[in-house]
């Protein structure tokens, strides 16, 4: 069973030995007291004695010894008790409980589709054309045609030559999928560090995800703004996992005001790199959704 001490209780307990203290000296000093007014003392107020032994063998009533024994044996157990603590006075990091938050992490995020304006109604048909009738004497005009043969003698003309503009360059190649996609869903997800060496991938993303919740929660700070008002709600933060871990592009997807999403964002931007995502055995960029919960105690 492990024996732990806190400084507040190191603190309490060194008070109590402190007033303990003063507390018996007050008493001791009302009992001498109380002896050098009684009649049996006064008896020997005009005696003189050569040395305190010699008083203290012949008048033990007037023995300023007699309480010797009880003082040594009261300040050897305070010692013992006050080294006792000392040895024992240990500081431990803040544990903090993330086991309900596990479950939240793959939640899909659900937007709010903005209100779109109803479209105006069409507009009415065009009217019905109006058909008009064609007068009887139509005049016609008689066409003459010119001869277009080519004769011997006639000189042919060939039409200029045009030339034609250089085709546009082709476009450039399109970036490879590797390096460029970004994935949401891959065969090993990223994880943040501090379970490399678990091997069981279910215990590793549990591992992660407590490890990742207890480093996010020790860091956020609930806003001034935000306690006031008593704003509480999930703040959704999505971020990028790059191939060599580094954390990029974080952007809030979902806030609930009053500075809780610009906090959330804070502590994104100082998390370690990441073990990164990996899709057929090679290192991708993933996208990561975080929620972020504020609730007020």
């Amino acid at each position: 069973m492990d024996f732990e001490i806190s400084g507040s209780l190191v603190v309490t307990i060194a008070i109590l030995i402190v007033v303990l203290t003063v507390a018996l000296i007050l008493v001791v000093k009302a009992v001498f007291k109380r002896r050098s007014e009684s009649n049996l003392t006064a008896k020997h107020a005009g005696t003189t004695f050569g040395s305190p032994l010699e008083g203290r063998n012949k008048y033990p009533e007037v023995d300023t010894f007699s309480l010797g024994g009880t003082f040594q044996n009261y300040g050897v157990l305070a010692s013992i008790i006050l080294m006792i603590l000392a040895f024992s006075w240990t500081k431990y990091d803040r544990v903090i409980d993330v086991s309900g938050l596990l479950g939240t992490l793959d939640e899909e995020i659900e937007m709010e589709t903005p209100r779109t304006a109803e479209p105006p109604p069409p507009p009415p048909p065009p009217p019905p054309p109006v058909i008009q009738e064609v007068p009887d004497d139509i005049s016609v005009e008689t066409v003459i045609q010119q001869d277009q043969s080519i004769q011997e003698e006639t000189q042919v003309v060939a039409p200029p030559v045009i030339e034609k503009a250089p085709p546009p360059p082709p476009p450039p190649p399109p970036p490879k999928e590797d390096e460029e996609e970004i994935f949401k869903v891959v065969e090993d997800q990223p994880a943040f560090p501090g379970c490399e060496n678990e091997t069981d991938k279910a215990k590793k993303k549990t591992c992660a995800e407590t490890k990742m919740l207890q480093f996010i929660y020790s860091n956020i700070k609930y806003p001034p703004i935000a306690r006031e008002n008593g704003v509480e709600g999930t703040v959704y933060v999505k971020f990028v996992v790059e191939k060599d871990g580094s954390i990029t592009a974080p952007e809030i997807v979902r806030d609930i005001g009053a500075g809780c999403g610009d906090e959330a964002l804070r502590v994104v931007k100082l998390m370690p790199k990441w073990e990164p995502g990996k899709q057929r055995g090679r290192a991708v960029r993933v996208q990561f959704n975080l929620p972020v919960k504020y609730k007020l105690e």
